[in-house]
């Protein structure tokens, strides 16, 4: 075990293969294993930092990200006509009086926007940690109540995470989750490219009776650094777009139904079936 007295250099290696076996690095869990003070800990993660080997994160640290996140106002342009469907497909699975989650990003957004346009839907609940979301659903309140997580604000996606939007999420419980991710490995992992929001998605997942996973058919074979969970956890895919019918594919090959959302209507056809009212 290393120690206080451990050369700096030794340490930090050890670090650096924690990260990349874990792909994340708690500083309580890791300056226990190292047997070093916290304060210790956090200055060799800072020297980390600045060799770009690492980013640090609230509680720990995550690999450089291997892909760049744009802001939501960027990525709703790409794959525009594929998120609009995969909204309008999405949507139709919600029924009157459903408790629902609705995450962060530009096919979230498109869900959003889906919901809103369904003036039948009525009674709904829709708890979101986006802004961007919370704003698009504004239309449609008092047929939606709108509850917004709370948290720490993340620019990018104008999300909020930890601290504060976990302790929101505690006793939370929902009948549907919809959310997002930036990829999904062959092997079943779905991903993000940030770990504070990955966290939440997390805790959505876990509190939710029903989960679905939107993506767009760029999505498939990719890997981001931070784990969502397993697309097994998830009944349903709702995809789109360019690689959509791969996707799905690979979400049929794990046991998940999918919805290739391409010109489907709001009442169009699919093999999940929508929650019970």
């Amino acid at each position: 075990m290393a120690t206080e007295a451990t050369p700096a250099e030794v340490r930090r290696a050890r670090l650096r293969a924690m990260l990349a076996q874990d792909g994340f690095v708690r500083v309580a869990t890791a300056a226990a294993e190292l047997g070093v003070s916290e304060v210790t800990l956090r200055a060799d993660l800072a020297a980390l930092e600045r060799a770009g080997a690492l980013t640090r994160i609230h509680g720990g640290a995550m690999p450089v990200a291997r892909g760049r996140e744009d802001p939501v106002e960027a990525t709703d342009a790409r794959e525009r006509e594929a998120k609009r469907a995969i909204g309008r497909a999405a949507a139709a699975l919600v029924p009157s009086g459903a408790c629902l989650a609705l995450d962060v990003g530009s096919t979230a957004l498109a869900v959003a926007r889906a919901l809103v346009a369904r003036p039948e839907l009525r009674d709904v609940t829709i708890l979101t940690n986006g802004l961007g979301i919370a704003l698009a659903l504004e239309e449609a309140v008092p047929r939606f109540t709108v509850l917004v997580t709370g948290g720490t604000l993340r620019p990018l996606q104008h999300s909020l995470v930890a601290p504060l939007a976990d302790a929101t999420l505690a006793g939370v419980h929902l009948d549907l989750a919809i959310l997002g991710g930036n990829g999904v490995a062959e092997d079943g992992d779905v991903t993000n490219l940030n770990l504070p929001e990955a966290e939440v998605k997390r805790m959505l997942l876990d509190r939710a009776d029903r989960a679905v996973l939107i993506a767009d058919g760029s999505k498939a074979g990719r890997t981001a650094p931070a784990r969502i969970g397993a697309l097994r956890e998830f009944a349903t895919l709702v995809t789109a777009g360019r690689g959509g019918d791969r996707l799905a594919a690979l979400a049929r090959a794990h046991g998940v139904a999918a919805i290739v959302a391409d010109g489907v209507t709001p009442d169009g056809g699919d093999d999940a079936p929508r929650l019970s009212g």
